[in-house]
């Protein structure tokens, strides 16, 4: 893994780095004292996994977090602070870890473990966005009942893991129509649908549902669009999802990337 640390102290960045880098699953270490250089860097570079001070000079360590998860959404944040009251705020962010000053070598491993744990997830869908929107499970086509029904998995992989509200997603499959009563309710149907789908393909567990919000986990997904923002490759070549209408934004983000 790449790792980037990043704190403004001289003395207590030269303690994580070292203790990042005794790491075997460490392959190289990037080491910043300000949030604008660490961000420079990230912007232009893969990192798996940062390990950030909160309380820094700039930007800070939380607002730093966000961006670089913008850029890399499969990056894992680990803060490392000496204060225990920003707790909450790094929960918010689901962050990976959260170590509290001095960091020992140990500690560190002990995240990078359970990092290693999630990312060995089985992949449980294989999806194409660039071009036509297309999906695969156990290396044969996912069977859908409904057009429509493979146009929400469309739109919930498009968020990239975000929770996204029925209201929401009526918003983005009917533009005109809005979320009136027949559409939630047909969008109800459509989850039933997709549900269905899924189980049948034994992955159940991609699609999750917290309150009101629907989300996919993208650790259980193979995706050549996650994939670009992660690594540069595939190259995208100005066409994704060109089935819908409003993949226009995606696809016009990523040209400008």
């Amino acid at each position: 893994m790449i790792a980037m640390t990043v704190d403004d102290e001289r003395p207590m960045l030269a303690a994580l780095t070292a203790a990042v880098s005794a790491s075997p699953d460490i392959s190289s270490v990037m080491e910043f004292t300000t949030c604008s250089s660490a961000l420079e860097w990230a912007e232009n570079n893969t990192v798996d996994v940062a390990f950030l001070d909160i309380s820094m000079r700039g930007m800070g360590g939380l607002k730093l977090a966000e961006k670089i998860v913008e850029l890399h959404p499969d990056c894992r944040i680990i803060f490392c602070t000496g204060y225990t009251q920003y707790a909450l705020d790094a929960i918010q962010l689901h962050v990976s870890g959260y170590l509290l000053k001095p960091i020992t070598a140990e500690a560190v491993q002990k995240e990078l473990d359970y990092i290693k744990g999630r990312k060995a997830k089985e992949k449980l869908l294989s999806v194409q966005c660039f071009g036509s929107f297309e999906v695969m499970a156990q290396g044969k086509p996912l069977n859908f009942k409904r057009s429509k029904s493979k146009e929400l998995l469309a739109v919930l992989i498009d968020r990239r893991g975000a929770g996204i509200t029925a209201k929401e997603i009526c918003a983005v499959m009917w533009p005109e129509g809005g979320n009136d009563s027949k559409n939630i309710n047909y969008l109800h149907q459509l989850f039933s649908d997709l549900r269905h789908t899924l189980e049948l393909a034994g992955a159940a567990d991609v699609l999750q549902q917290n309150g009101y919000a629907y989300s996919l986990d993208m650790d259980r997904i193979d995706c050549d669009y996650y994939s670009y923002l992660h690594t540069g490759r595939p190259e995208f070549r100005g066409e994704y999802m060109i089935q819908y209408s409003w993949a226009e934004d995606t696809a016009g983000f990523l040209s400008h990337k």
